[in-house]
């Protein structure tokens, strides 16, 4: 009777035993379910102040205007996300083989990328400059005519560059990173660059007066900015919602007003 009832008792705690477990390593599960949140990898090019950029002066944070597009909607949306930095020329082929997640780089919603990759609704229209040194006397694009011409490498300013081309004669150079662009200015190697006009007036600003700059007339339907994401990726369609709301409430307009009135 004793063995028994031993026997009952064992069972009995050991049944509870098993029961507890269960309950805590699901409450765990549960708990560690609610408190994680999915990281989402960006990809930029870290080199395009004021879209995104290192202040040397104050770390080696990457900031900008489009890091801060990202926090915007990614906190919104429950995601948290990590900034994968690399030459613009590798965010397209990032994207595609799943290194990244989504593309925030001052890029440009092309019918060529589009091929490739899906597009939000655009943010923002980006205008184009040319920068010389000053008193070069390149006004316009026709003063372009026998001159050497630097763009960034797979950007819509090298689309650009290669169109009027075709009716100027120009050399066209390209580099991988905009800071490249403007030390072969200073170096006498481009007689000018043709730049991204909010990039270009940071880069003038900082120049000490050795850099001036004269817009480009162009098609706004040309140069509309988005983010960029994978072929299919339900991203897409969560982001832009966010997106949606935040430009209709002005809260786009606020960033916008925070790093580009700054230029």
């Amino acid at each position: 009777m004793k063995k028994w009832f031993s026997l009952l008792l064992s069972s009995i705690l050991f049944i509870g035993l098993l029961s507890a477990c269960g309950t805590s390593e699901e409450s765990s599960e549960k708990q560690s379910g609610g408190e994680e949140k999915k990281v989402l990898k960006m990809g930029t090019s870290a080199d395009y102040a004021p879209f995104e950029y290192i202040d040397t002066a104050k770390g080696d944070e990457i900031i900008g205007f489009d890091i801060d597009l990202a926090k915007m909607i990614t906190e919104e949306l429950g995601y948290e996300f990590e900034i994968v930095d690399m030459d613009f020329t590798g965010l397209i082929p990032a994207l595609q083989s799943g290194k990244v997640d989504f593309v925030l780089a001052g890029m440009t919603a092309t019918k060529e990328r589009k091929k490739n990759v899906d597009f939000s609704d655009v943010y923002y229209v980006t205008k184009n400059i040319i920068v010389t040194k000053k008193g070069s006397g390149i006004k316009a694009v026709k003063d372009l005519k026998g001159k050497t011409v630097g763009v960034q490498t797979g950007t819509i300013q090298e689309g650009l560059a290669k169109k009027l081309a075709k009716t100027v004669d120009m050399k066209i150079e390209s580099r991988n990173r905009i800071p490249e662009l403007i030390q072969e200015i200073n170096a006498g190697r481009f007689d000018a660059a043709i730049i991204e006009d909010k990039v270009a007036k940071g880069y003038i600003k900082n120049s000490n007066s050795k850099l001036e700059g004269s817009e480009i007339p162009t098609n706004e339907e040309e140069f509309g900015t988005a983010i960029a994401f994978p072929k299919g990726s339900k991203l897409t369609g969560e982001f832009n919602k966010v997106l949606k709301e935040k430009l209709k409430n002005g809260e786009v307009d606020k960033l916008i007003k925070k790093w580009f009135e700054q230029q």
